[in-house]
């Protein structure tokens, strides 16, 4: 099952809406604003199953980032051996951590803001872990059950502010700079090891297996939640592989007027361009 965040007008404004994807159609599943607020109800995947509301055409709808205000945006860094070894680090024994807040996320096809303050700015494609259950020190043999399923993500990164000292955040949640959709595929129909790719102008630069991972999706669930619990609608950003601007020679960032495409068979493609920050 595929589940959106359409964006709708109203008459008095612009909302969103909660929606299942069946082919071309987008069908609205009545009583709830998004799929984040979907997911705060135990009976999520039957209450979408079952939905019956008003229908979209999927071509051209204007989609928000899947979830829109998750609770929590957790990132791992470090976690393709590919990626880990162009940017010179040792294999890491435990999740490189960060965050990120919902101020940084756009939708799959909104503009890319590029900020005035940066000239930095790279890309980072990623498989995104949707929490569906919450939990507290969940087990790996158990972290299956609370993953809801997965998305597309990009960890945009200015990598000026990000290394200005040896904690990340600083470069990784600028306002409207993460790409985040178009989808929730439930896990049932998706599991990690498809393809992931970016592409800047139809130029290629990473194409990695999402399966290529240090650390899975169902081990990052449990060392999380033994910090702290996750809740349904968290999000977990599982890391980038190789082929990164800043690892190339010479080094490589996004410019006015991009297109930045992000892949990974099976959960959809996001396509944002760069845009200067007004």
């Amino acid at each position: 099952m595929r589940l959106l965040t359409l964006r709708t007008s109203d008459g008095t404004g612009t909302g969103t809406v909660a929606v299942r994807q069946d082919g071309d159609t987008l069908t609205e599943i009545d009583g709830f604003s998004d799929v984040g607020a979907l997911l705060q109800d135990p009976a999520w995947a039957a209450i979408a199953e079952a939905a019956n509301g008003a229908t979209h055409a999927y071509d051209g709808a204007d989609l928000a980032a899947v979830v829109p205000s998750p609770g929590k945006i957790i990132c791992v860094g470090h976690n393709y051996r590919n990626h880990i070894k162009e940017m010179g680090r040792e294999i890491p024994e435990y999740p490189t951590l960060f965050a990120k807040y919902q101020e940084s996320l756009i939708g799959p096809n909104d503009d890319l803001a590029l900020p005035q303050e940066s000239d930095t700015v790279d890309w980072e494609a990623e498989l995104a872990v949707v929490i569906g259950k919450k939990g507290r020190r969940i087990s790996e043999a158990d972290a299956a059950d609370h993953i809801a399923g997965y998305s597309v993500l990009n960890d945009i990164s200015m990598r000026d502010y990000q290394f200005r000292t040896v904690q990340w955040l600083q470069g990784k949640t600028w306002e409207k700079s993460t790409p985040f959709g178009p989808a929730l595929v439930t896990k049932d129909e998706f599991t990690a090891g498809p393809l992931m790719t970016s592409a800047v102008d139809g130029e290629i630069q990473q194409q990695t297996p999402t399966g290529d991972l240090v650390f899975t999706p169902e081990f990052l669930v449990s060392y999380i939640s033994t910090i702290i619990t996750l809740n349904p609608g968290d999000v977990i950003a599982t890391g980038t592989p190789g082929g990164v601007g800043h690892a190339q020679n010479p080094k490589r960032y996004l410019q006015e007027g991009q297109i930045l495409v992000t892949t990974i068979e099976g959960l959809g493609q996001l396509n944002n361009r760069v845009v200067k920050e007004a």
